[in-house]
């Protein structure tokens, strides 16, 4: 009876000492996770049928390989999320295909039927694929939860552009378990090396905004290594696949009917009129693709930002939007705005072509402009002119060294039919001297003929003179050379930034096809950045600050400006707030008068508490030069914006900006201006889309209204209908009609389709 007794005894404390070493042993295990850095996949060819629907029940997909273990970088550093993450990778000779399961509470997620490329403020998924291994160029091809996709084109040398755009296939659903997005990437669209197999850098990322913007990723990241594809993990066993080859054919047919006020004040209409363009292109390898267009339609479906230029003397800059200069659009990016694609107006015919063969890589680009436009650069201002016809020829080279290190080479040549020319030819590079440190130049000279017509351009011009009195402002067909050349440093760690650049424009130096308004300047500038991260708090995400100083100078050794300027960023884990805030000190040398002590403040807030609704708002107010007065004004600059979705398909966006100043010693209004931007965005279906935007400046006293409807296939294959509408507030002396009026109008539609053969 006691052997019984003592042998229940023990194990009744076996059964504890288990309880105890378990719940020990608990907290551990749940602390085991590891994240992995450049981690590897080998996967394999289908077995069956993959249908992409957004379920991946598909015979194709029951032998696909799984990655898993994400780890969680933002807010997180590498570690584990709070939901799982499994990708599907296989594919077959046409496509790769990708397969996401988000675990996630449906209830949550961030999700809306939209046009392509209106995706980033939800939930989505990006596909990274780095083709060549080089670090350098790499595809980010994504997916909301309801399968409308997103993509866009990272280089090391300029970053993320959203412009771009490639052909592949999505779709998604939300589920009871999170959601589901699928993807099928035909080859054909990809450039990549022509070998029997293939070994690419890829890493699968997924972005989860709730209170913070979490970020999760197959590959863990070093926050001390400042190169993002290098971090990247590698896929194997993609074989016996053929790059992108074949020709492609994109007609165009446009329609449109324009009227306006005549010198009557009689609104007329002019004939319907209409023209049919062709697009060409010819992948004659991965490596060689040559494209060409006659007569092109390049007008811009979503119509350019409207930007405030009330105190502006220089040209504003606006971003390359059409189709056609894709294919290349990152080689032709430089330190300097070398190369500015928009410069070329009006184009008859342009061809263009590009090559990229493992570490080389050339692009070449030329053009028959029939309305031309020259941007005259000077020390303080630009002068903009339109000049008739003229022949563009830019080429661009590049050499890579390893991860992040290139040289490269461009030039331009831009001639007018009525004589004159501008000439460009420059060298630049980028060394990667560690994972932390980078330096960078670039070197341009430059060869002007300029147009013999001094009638071009505001008849100021005539009495102005610039380098050093030796050349007049006025096109009067005078030639001259000119130089630029910049020099730079940079240090990029976990927590904290350095960097330094010197940067010159001589007095002579013009871009003729590329994006410089301003010259005879020379300046050095000195950077210092860092952030503080609070990963363990509720509240805090991190907080951001930086400084920089600067100095610049003009060539004759008057110093035109000097600075101190430091930002201060606020995140919270909270409706993914933010507050940012900055404060510029400085002296600045213009128009022949110094201007000491300027300064000026600047906060501004966003917050997005949902995926319904975002707002946000700014507010400067300090010294500003008035540059046409010459004089010191006391400016005030704020802005609101609220972007609200009352249901999955139909997006509200309005903005308001105003700006006005008075002069520091007499009260006296300098200017005063204010825009307010609107749109209404409604996604009928997932091809189908309606928007309706409108705009008013009360400077001006106008305001547009433009309406226009979409059907779009895929990028290039797209139907659209719509109209521009400008609005006056007139005065019946000065302009024969009084009150609001319709000034000009213009009916237009377009149709084009991508044949692939």
């Amino acid at each position: 009876m006691s052997g019984t007794v003592s042998s229940k005894r023990k194990m009744f404390w076996l059964a504890v000492w288990v309880l105890v070493i378990a719940l020990y042993a608990l907290p551990g295990l749940a602390k085991d996770y590891k994240p992995v850095y450049h981690p590897e996949l080998d996967i394999s060819r289908v077995t069956g049928s993959i249908e992409i629907d957004g379920h991946l029940d598909d015979p194709g997909w029951r032998d696909a390989v799984r990655a898993g273990n994400f780890a969680e970088h933002n807010p997180g550093d590498q570690t584990e999320p709070e939901v799982n993450t499994e990708v599907l990778i296989a594919y077959d000779d046409a496509n790769l295909y990708v397969g996401w399961l988000c675990y996630d509470d449906p209830t949550e997620v961030r999700a809306s039927l939209c046009e392509r490329d209106q995706i980033f403020s939800g939930d989505y998924v990006i596909l990274c694929l780095d083709t060549f291994g080089e670090a350098t160029l790499a595809y980010e091809i994504s997916s909301n939860p309801y399968g409308i996709p997103g993509d866009l084109l990272f280089s090391s040398a300029n970053g993320e552009d959203i412009t771009y755009d490639l052909s592949f296939e999505t779709a998604g659903r939300i589920t009871d378990f999170g959601w589901v997005a699928e993807m099928a990437i035909p080859f054909s669209s990809l450039r990549f090396p022509d070998r029997h197999e293939q070994i690419w850098r890829v890493d699968f990322w997924r972005n989860r905004p709730r209170g913070s913007r979490y970020q999760y990723s197959w590959a863990a990241y070093d926050r001390d290594e400042s190169c993002w594809p290098c971090q990247w993990g590698t896929v194997r066993g993609i074989s016996g696949v053929k790059p992108g080859s074949g020709l492609e054919i994109l007609p165009t047919v446009v329609a449109h009917q324009a009227g306006s006020l005549d010198d009557a004040a009689e609104f007329k209409n002019d004939k319907i009129d209409g023209d049919i363009g062709l697009g060409i292109a010819y992948d004659f390898s991965s490596e060689l693709t040559a494209e060409a267009t006659v007569n092109p339609d390049f007008s811009q479906v979503e119509s350019d930002v409207a930007q405030i230029d009330v105190n502006s003397t220089f040209a504003l800059f606006y971003s390359e939007a059409r189709p056609f200069f894709q294919e290349g659009s990152d080689l032709f990016e430089t330190h300097f705005e070398a190369v500015y694609t928009r410069s070329i107006n009006d184009p008859l015919v342009a061809g263009k072509m590009t090559w990229r063969k493992g570490a080389n890589s050339v692009a070449m680009l030329s053009a028959r402009d029939e309305h031309s436009v020259i941007i005259l650069p000077f020390e303080e201002s630009s002068e903009f002119v339109e000049n008739g016809k003229s022949y563009s020829n830019i080429i661009r080279a590049k050499k890579d060294f390893g991860e992040q290190t290139y040289l490269g080479l461009v030039a331009t040549d831009r001639r007018f039919d009525s004589g004159g020319s501008g000439s460009l030819l420059g060298f630049d590079g980028r060394f990667r001297l560690s994972p932390s440190n980078m330096m960078l130049f670039q070197v341009l000279g430059t060869h002007t003929s300029e147009v013999n017509d001094t009638t071009l351009g505001d008849t100021s011009l005539q009495s102005q003179l610039f380098d050093g009195g030796k050349y007049t402002a006025a096109l009067d067909g005078e030639e001259f050379w000119g130089h630029a050349w910049q020099m730079g440093f940079n240090r990029d760690t976990r927590n904290y930034e350095i960097g330094a650049d010197y940067r010159e424009r001589s007095p002579t130096f013009r871009a003729e096809s590329g994006f410089e308004p301003s010259n005879n300047s020379r300046g050095a500038n000195v950077w210092v950045n860092g952030i503080l991260r609070f990963e363990e708090s509720t509240v805090w995400d991190h907080i951001y600050s930086s400084s920089d100083f600067g100095r610049a100078w003009n060539f004759d050794g008057v110093k035109k400006d000097e600075w101190v300027r430091t930002n201060l960023t606020f995140k919270l884990r909270a409706a993914q707030a933010e507050m940012h805030s900055q404060y510029l000190y400085s002296n600045e040398f213009f128009g022949g008068t110094q201007f000491d002590d300027i300064w000026m403040a600047h906060t501004c807030v966003h917050i997005q508490p949902t995926g319904t609704v975002s707002f946000g708002g700014n507010i400067n107010y300090g010294h500003v030069i008035a540059r046409s007065d010459t004089v010191m004004g006391k400016e005030t600059r704020y802005g609101l914006s609220v972007d609200v979705r009352p249901i999955d398909r139909l997006l509200a966006q309005v903005s308001f900006s105003h700006t006005e100043s008075d002069a520091v010693e007499t009260g006296e209004q300098l200017y005063s201006q204010s825009t307010i931007n609107s749109s209404l965005r409604l996604q009928i279906m997932r091809a189908l889309s309606a928007r309706l935007t409108l705009r008013y400046n009360d400077r001006r006293d106008t305001w547009d209204a433009d309406p226009l409807i979409t059907y779009q296939l895929n990028p290039l294959s797209i139907f659209y209908i719509g109209s521009t509408r400008h609005y006056k507030d007139l005065d019946r002396e000065a302009d024969g009609r009084e009150g609001w009026n319709l000034t000009d109008r213009q009916y237009f539609m377009k149709m084009q389709y991508l044949f692939q053969i």
